[in-house]
C-alpha cells in the first residue's frame, strides 16, 4: 500500500541556462525540457518511468517559465497516454532545487505520499527508480533518503556533486558539490527519493536564512529581493552537505546509462541511448530496412507522417520529426531532423541539428563535431563544453535554427545558424546572427 509522487524540476532555473550554452538558437522556439530526444519531449522519458512505479499517484513539473500553448498540450497528451495526473506549478522566480519543492510542499503533500521522487528534467537516464524504493525499504529506516549516484572518471567527476560513501552501508558520509580537487569518483545524477521528512531539514534552512535576512536588515545592509533570497535553497549545498554524516541519507549507484543534457550537443549524445535503450521499451519506435525502402543503418526513429525518398540512407542515431520531407540520395547521420524540415537531393547531414521549417538544398552538406565521452572509458561523461576556446569558436555540432534556408550545394561546418536565416554562402566556425 506504498504510495508516492514524482516531481520533475524543470530546470529553467533557467531561462538563465539557455544563455551563453549551445541550447540557445533552439530554446527559442521551445522550452528546453519539450525539446524532442529520440522522437519525444526530452521530459516525456522522466514521465513514463514515473508512470511506471507502481502505486504513483501524481507527477508534478516545477519551473518559473510561463506555460504556454505548447506545455499545455504537452500536459493534457501526457496525462491523457499514461493515464496519470501531470501538474505543473509555477514559481515566481528561481528558488533553487529546494527551494521550488518547499514552496509548494503543500501541494506535493496533498496527496498523502509516503515517498516522491525528484528529478531534474535536464538529465537522461534509465530512470532506477522501483530500484530505488526496493533499496529505501532494505535500509529499514522510513526517514531515510536516497541519491542516484553513477561512477565518472576522476578529472571529470569535479564537475559534479561527488559522494563518499561507507562501502558496507551506502549511506552518505560527505558530500561535495562541484570541489576544486578530487574527492570521490561517485557523482551525483539529481534524482533522489525523498520522504515528507526531507521538508522538515529545508525548513531548518528556510529559518536560517530568514535570521540572516533579518540580521542584514538590522545591520544596516541594504537587501534587494530579501523574501526572495530566503527561499532559494540548493539541495546540493545547503541539504546534502549537512545531511551527510548523520545516518539520513544513502546512495543508490547505477551502473546503467546516465547522462546530462547541458547543450545540444548533448541532445544528440542523449538521443543515442534513449534510442539504443527502445530495443528493450519501444521496438516500435525504431524504423527497419524494408524492401524498396529507406536503407537503415543502427537505431533511427523516423515519425509516421515523415515523407522520405527510399534512396536515402538514415542512421545511426538519426530521429525524425514530424512532417519532415527527405529528397533522392540524402544521407544522414548522428543528427535530429525537427518537424516540418526538407533536406533536398543529395544533401548530407553529419552531427547536427536541423530545426523546425529549415530547408537544406541540393548537394549541400551540414556538418558539425560530436561532443562525445571518450568511448575508451566505461566511465566517462560528457564535458560541458564552452561556446569559445582562446577567443575561438570551439568545434561542436551544427545547429540550424527554426526557418533557415541553406542554399544548393555550400558547405555549413561547426557553426551556429540563429532562426529565420536566409544563407548565401558556405560558412565554417561562425555563428551567423
Amino acid at each position: 500500500n506504498f504510495s508516492s509522487c514524482g516531481v520533475i524540476l524543470d530546470n529553467l532555473t533557467v531561462l538563465s541556462d539557455f544563455a551563453g550554452t549551445r541550447f540557445r538558437p533552439l530554446s527559442f522556439e521551445v522550452p528546453k525540457p519539450l525539446f524532442p530526444v529520440a522522437g519525444v519531449p526530452m521530459l516525456q522519458h522522466h514521465i513514463e518511468a514515473c508512470a511506471k512505479v507502481p502505486n504513483m499517484k501524481e507527477i508534478l513539473l516545477i519551473g518559473f517559465y510561463q506555460p504556454n500553448e505548447e506545455l499545455n498540450r504537452f500536459l493534457a497528451n501526457v496525462q491523457q497516454d499514461f493515464k496519470i495526473s501531470v501538474r505543473y506549478l509555477q514559481e515566481y522566480a528561481a528558488l533553487g532545487t529546494g527551494g521550488g519543492i518547499y514552496h509548494f510542499r503543500d501541494q506535493i503533500l496533498s496527496g498523502g505520499p509516503e515517498a516522491f521522487f525528484i528529478m531534474n528534467a535536464d538529465v537522461c537516464s534509465e530512470f532506477p527508480l522501483s530500484e530505488m524504493l526496493d533499496f529505501q525499504k532494505k535500509h529499514g529506516d522510513t526517514h531515510s533518503f536516497v541519491i542516484l549516484g553513477t561512477t565518472a572518471n576522476r578529472k571529470q567527476s569535479m564537475n559534479y556533486g561527488c559522494i563518499v560513501e561507507n562501502q558496507q552501508s551506502n549511506e552518505v558520509l560527505h558530500y561535495v558539490e562541484k570541489p576544486s580537487t578530487f574527492v570521490s569518483d561517485i557523482i551525483n545524477c539529481g534524482i533522489y527519493l525523498f520522504t515528507p521528512e526531507i521538508f522538515r531539514h529545508i525548513g531548518a534552512v528556510f529559518q536560517k536564512n530568514q535570521q540572516d535576512m533579518l540580521l542584514y536588515h538590522y545591520e544596516g545592509e541594504e537587501q534587494t529581493n530579501g523574501w526572495q533570497r530566503v527561499e532559494v535553497i540548493r539541495l546540493e549545498q545547503d541539504i546534502f552537505t549537512s545531511l551527510a554524516g548523520q545516518g539520513k541519507l544513502f546512495v543508490y549507484k547505477t551502473d546503467r546509462f546516465w547522462s546530462q543534457i547541458k547543450s545540444a550537443g548533448s541532445a544528440i549524445y542523449a538521443s543515442r541511448l534513449y534510442l539504443n535503450q527502445y530495443h528493450k521499451t519501444h521496438p516500435e519506435r525504431l524504423a527497419r530496412n524494408e524492401e524498396g525502402g529507406v536503407k537503415i543503418i543502427g537505431n533511427v526513429y523516423i515519425h509516421p507522417t515523415a515523407n522520405i525518398d527510399p534512396s536515402a540512407v538514415l542512421g545511426p542515431n538519426v530521429s525524425i520529426g514530424t512532417g519532415v520531407t527527405i529528397g533522392a540520395g540524402v544521407r544522414v547521420r548522428e543528427s535530429i531532423i525537427l518537424h516540418g524540415a526538407t533536406l533536398q537531393d543529395h544533401s548530407c547531414v553529419l552531427n547536427s541539428i536541423v530545426g523546425w521549417d529549415s530547408t537544406i538544398g541540393r548537394w549541400a552538406r551540414v556538418e558539425g563535431t560530436p561532443s562525445d565521452p571518450n568511448p575508451n572509458d566505461p566511465y566517462a561523461k560528457i564535458d560541458s563544453e564552452t561556446l569559445f576556446t582562446d577567443g575561438k569558436l570551439t568545434p561542436s555540432i551544427t545547429i540550424l535554427g527554426c526557418n533557415v534556408n541553406i542554399p544548393s550545394e555550400v558547405i555549413i561546418l561547426n557553426s551556429i545558424v540563429l532562426p529565420h536565416k536566409d544563407l548565401n554562402r558556405s560558412f565554417k566556425n561562425q555563428i551567423i546572427l
